[in-house]
C-alpha cells in the first residue's frame, strides 16, 4: 500500500463513538444556520460546518494492526515520545514506589486520540485523580495535570500502568475499561479530547527500545518486550 493510500486511509477513517454529540450538534446548527437568510446565521451555520469537519478529522478511529509478537509492549496512542525516564507509577495504583521506565507520549490536535491497551492482561486498577491542565508535554504534567490512571496485570504476574493525562486544551478523559476486564494487545480502551498526553509504565526491570523525538502508532509501535 502506497504512502498516500495510507494517509488517505487515516484521514477518511471512521469517527470514534465519542464524536457523536459534537457531530450532531454541529450538523443541526449548519443546516439550520446556512438555510436561514440572515447573513449572520449562515456564517454560524459556516463555522458549524468546519466544525463538523473538524469533528470528523479528530474523532478519527482508524484499525490497527498490533505486532504478533506476545513479548512486544506497544504504544497506547499515536503522538511524539517527549520523555523516557524512571519514575515511580501514580499512588493511586498501588503499585508501589519504585522507580520503573516511564515512556511518555504526547498526542498534538493532529493525533488520533484512541487510547489503546499497551498489552494483553487484567485491568486491576483504575483511578481519576484531579488536577490541572498545564500542556501535556512538559514533565510536570504526570504528576500535576488531570489523569486517568489504569494498572494492568500481565499473564506473567507483572505489572504495568497506561495514564491518560489532561492538556491545555483537553478537558475530558473517556475510560470505558472497568477493574476486571479482561484486553488483548492494542484493544480500544478510551479516548483523550482535543490534545493530550498518554503515560506508560513498564513492568519493573523492563527497559524501553524507543527514545525522545520518535513519532508513535498506538497499537502498532512496540515501545518495548519483556
Amino acid at each position: 500500500m502506497s504512502s498516500f493510500t495510507s494517509s488517505l486511509r487515516l484521514v477518511l477513517a471512521p469517527p470514534h463513538r465519542a464524536a457523536r454529540p459534537f457531530l450532531i450538534a454541529a450538523i443541526a446548527v449548519a443546516v439550520v444556520g446556512l438555510l436561514l437568510p440572515s447573513p449572520v446565521a449562515r456564517a454560524v451555520g459556516v463555522l458549524a460546518l468546519v466544525f463538523f469537519l473538524f469533528c470528523l478529522y479528530f474523532f478519527r478511529d482508524p484499525e490497527r494492526v498490533p505486532p504478533l509478537l506476545a513479548s512486544a509492549v506497544v504504544a497506547p496512542a499515536d503522538g511524539r515520545i517527549v520523555s523516557v525516564m524512571r519514575a515511580a507509577p501514580p499512588a493511586e495504583l498501588g503499585l508501589g514506589a519504585e522507580p520503573r521506565w516511564r515512556v511518555a507520549i504526547f498526542l498534538s490536535v493532529l493525533n488520533v486520540h484512541v487510547n489503546r491497551m499497551p498489552m494483553a492482561g487484567e485491568v486491576t486498577r483504575i483511578a481519576y485523580h484531579k488536577g490541572r491542565f498545564l500542556n501535556a508535554s512538559v514533565d510536570k504534567a504526570s504528576d500535576e495535570n488531570e489523569r486517568n490512571a489504569l494498572a494492568l496485570r500481565l499473564a506473567d504476574g507483572r505489572t504495568l500502568a497506561v495514564v491518560q493525562i489532561a492538556g491545555l486544551i483537553a478537558r475530558r478523559i473517556l475510560c470505558h475499561a472497568r477493574e476486571g476486564a479482561m484486553f488483548a494487545t492494542g484493544e480500544r480502551y478510551g479516548i483523550i479530547r482535543f490534545g493530550s498526553r498518554t503515560d506508560l509504565y513498564l513492568p519493573i526491570g523492563v527497559e524501553p527500545l524507543v527514545r525522545v523525538g520518535q513519532s508513535a502508532i498506538g497499537g502498532e509501535t512496540v515501545l518495548a518486550r519483556l
